[in-house]
């Protein structure tokens, strides 16, 4: 729970609150844009919610945060808190859902789950908690975990060995997940049953891969969507391998079609087509000049 003790001194006044223990992962901004902001290095309340659907995004947000650095001081809060737990998965795309129950080891990463009539497909690895268990279970269980790295795997080994799931991952990206079923090699896309392909995208890390699913492409730490740019984005600063593996990396995508981008982290975002092609053109230009 969060500690009403030990506020950020920053927070606007009132009953929400953002503890010291806040890592700035951004989660909290996402899923309640109008009363969460950016501070220096972390995030805070810039805004007390007041109508229906703030208070029902701020409660989205405590139950996401990977430190339990968000609640409140009133008691009835924490009753919608309580209820919030019951939304996640989120459905953000159709068939597509956002997990929620973010991990402080992964940085507040977002992980995602796919219904498919083939087997649903886990992409990188939230909490390991009760109720998004048996809400993943009411939806057909998981078949495939893919993890984009080896930042985000959370407890993947643990939702591997509930469901009996088989988890991806880059043969380079290893010593994370040493135990794994299956372990992509080499850079060229590899297709995947129906409707997936498998895109090694180098940059980030050495073995970072991506997921595109029909329109939408699981990107992982290589690009999200920037709300301070309005546009889309990677990370130089926090490039762990190769910023021109990543620049070429992302060259590569514009081949490719797709309407969404769902990141590991940052901003996700739904263009038509051919704006997103654009996006990610003007996209590997910035990255060039970058």
């Amino acid at each position: 729970m969060a500690d009403s003790s030990r506020p950020h001194p920053d927070n606007v006044p009132g009953d929400w609150f953002v503890d010291l223990r806040c890592i700035d992962c951004g989660t909290c901004r996402h899923l309640a844009p109008t009363v969460f902001g950016e501070f220096s290095a972390y995030s805070g309340v810039v805004r007390q919610p007041h109508e229906a659907t703030e208070l029902h995004q701020s409660a989205r947000a405590a139950v996401c945060c990977p430190t339990d650095s968000i609640g409140s001081r009133n008691p009835d809060h924490q009753i919608l808190i309580q209820e919030a737990i019951k939304d996640f998965p989120l459905e953000t795309a159709p068939g597509v859902y956002y997990c929620g129950f973010a991990m402080e080891e992964s940085f507040g990463g977002s992980s995602w789950l796919i219904q498919h009539p083939e087997g649903n497909w886990l992409v990188d690895s939230p909490r390991f908690v009760k109720p998004l268990v048996e809400a993943i279970e009411a939806l057909g269980g998981l078949r495939w975990i893919f993890l984009t790295h080896r930042d985000d795997v959370g407890e993947a080994h643990r939702f591997a060995d509930h469901f009996k799931a088989e988890r991806i991952i880059h043969a380079y990206e290893k010593s994370s997940q040493p135990d794994a079923e299956h372990f992509i090699t080499g850079k060229n896309p590899i297709s995947w049953g129906s409707d997936f392909t498998i895109i090694p995208t180098p940059g980030h890390t050495r073995g970072h891969i991506v997921l595109l699913y029909k329109n939408i492409l699981f990107s992982g730490d290589h690009l999200w969507w920037s709300k301070g740019r309005n546009a889309l984005s990677a990370g130089h600063s926090v490039c762990w391998y190769s910023w021109n593996e990543q620049t070429n990396s992302t060259a590569k995508l514009v081949n490719y079609d797709f309407e969404w981008v769902l990141p590991g982290h940052g901003g996700f975002i739904q263009l038509p087509q051919e704006q997103m092609k654009l996006e990610m053109k003007k996209l590997v230009h910035w990255m060039e000049q970058t």
